[in-house]
């Protein structure tokens, strides 16, 4: 099944003022010292940049937001159009033109890539605004509350010893003391009492 091709007027309208306005930007371009593919890059750049401000332009109003910037930019490059557009109707020798016109031309690119920049640097009216949360100051560092220390007994007094077991103990004590010339440790005398290191503890202090 077949579509039947419809021409929309206002579409065909478009095409030939685009097209007439691309030549008319090309010629003046051409004629202030812009020759080969520079001459076409500058019907492209202006028209570029008025589709890119208008687009911008309307993005912003439809969500609330200022839009001076871009509306800045679109007078611009339809200043650059629409002169151009005069400019070629016979009002300029187009063999002679102007050094402004020349420097015009020239400055364009330049002028042309901020316009750009600044349009495509535009936060987008969807995008959230930055949210800051407030955090609490710290509270004040403070050192930790330590246990106390336990208050122990010294081992002697806690540890009852029989006297016959000290006796015992000085006879060990004197045997080694003979036999190796050197007083017994705590380690030697709970070896050879077999007893408890709390025991043994509180001989050795009974024996000094």
């Amino acid at each position: 099944m077949s579509r039947s091709l419809r021409f929309d007027p206002i579409l065909i309208q478009a095409v030939i003022a685009g097209s007439l306005s691309f030549a008319h930007l090309h010629d003046i371009a051409a004629a202030a010292g812009q020759t080969g593919w520079k001459a076409w890059a500058y019907p492209v750049s202006v028209d570029l940049l008025l589709v890119a401000a208008w687009r911008r332009m309307r993005t912003l109003r439809a969500s609330n937001r200022p839009a001076r910037a871009a509306w800045t930019w679109f007078v611009i490059a339809l200043a650059a159009s629409l002169g151009a557009n005069v400019a070629t109707a016979g009002l300029l020798d187009m063999h002679h033109v102007p050094a402004t016109l020349r420097v015009l031309v020239a400055g364009w690119p330049a002028l042309a890539f901020l316009g750009g920049t600044l349009l495509a640097h535009t936060p987008p009216a969807d995008s959230p605004a930055p949210v800051t949360l407030d955090r609490p100051d710290p509270a004040p560092a403070t050192a930790p509350e330590l246990p106390p220390a336990p208050v122990t007994a010294p081992a002697a007094a806690a540890v009852a010893v029989p006297a016959a077991l000290v006796a015992h103990a000085r006879k060990v004590a004197d045997a080694h003391r003979t036999a190796t010339g050197q007083h017994i440790d705590t380690a030697t005398l709970r070896a050879r009492l077999g007893v408890p290191p709390a025991l043994a503890d509180a001989i050795a202090a009974q024996l000094t």
